[in-house]
């Protein structure tokens, strides 16, 4: 299995702040059943952002380590792009890494809004031949209220990440709920982790494919995992058509 989505490059963003909690991680990681894992720091979030030749050089050197500690683990680059007007011409001018240098790239929305200028982006993104998939959209305020912006997103263009400890309840009821709601309705194209340490944003990767299990969802969350698989080989990825979802207030 591969997550596509984890801030475990130590000392650069709100993950992990040394090596060693780094390779906790990751061997937490391996005993979830995760063979590969797409590090995913930070770019032009409002307190971090994380020059493209530090995730490389990180990911190489713990790369290194994973084989020499005999943890079976690969690791890919990429990063989680905060939403702006400049995304284009940043991958155009190699300051951002895609996923796994695929035609993928892992988009951050703000916490409570989805911009006006969101569809404008998603459009210049496919415009150069890139797929942006919008990060744990489960979380952002204004689609729990509102969950047609998301759906206006997927048709124009975009994919959706759902997190694991959002299925497996970490952020509350009320965010497993509406993430299963997503996924039901499919909203959900891929999953990953998210995972920034081992105590209060763990991987929970395991545990969210068994809730998926457990509420008769395992079609999707196949579905999900081979389309992990089919963007670290830059393959396109399967997407059902999206249902409507009805407005539902935060709580």
């Amino acid at each position: 299995m591969v997550d596509i989505h984890s801030h475990i490059l130590w000392n650069v963003d709100d993950g992990p702040t040394t090596l060693n909690e780094t390779l906790g991680m990751l061997e937490q990681a391996v005993k979830e059943g995760v063979k590969g894992i797409v590090a995913t720091p930070h770019f032009q979030h409002p307190l971090y952002s994380v020059h493209k030749s530090d995730v490389q050089a990180r990911m190489e050197l713990l790369q290194i380590e994973l084989d020499q500690n005999h943890i079976p683990l690969t690791i890919f680059p990429g990063h989680e792009v905060r939403l702006s007007h400049q995304i284009v011409s940043l991958y155009k001018e190699q300051q951002i890494h895609s996923l796994a240098n695929s035609k993928y790239i892992l988009i951050e929305l703000p916490s409570n809004t989805v911009p006006l200028y969101t569809t404008m982006v998603i459009h210049q993104i496919c415009g150069e031949g890139l797929v942006p998939i919008i990060a744990h959209p489960e979380k952002n305020k204004a689609i729990f209220e509102k969950p047609a912006l998301l759906e206006n997103l997927i048709r124009h263009g975009a994919l959706a990440q759902i997190t694991a400890g959002s299925i497996a309840g970490h952020y509350g009821r009320s965010i497993q709920k509406f993430s299963l709601e997503l996924i039901e309705a499919n909203f959900i194209h891929v999953y990953g982790s998210d995972a920034h340490n081992l105590k209060n944003r763990p991987f929970l990767f395991e545990k969210g494919l068994h809730i998926l299990e457990k509420k008769k969802l395992f079609e999707h969350a196949a579905q999900f995992l081979a389309n992990n698989e089919s963007i670290i080989s830059n393959h396109p990825i399967t997407a059902l058509e999206p249902q409507s979802i009805k407005k539902r207030k935060w709580w």
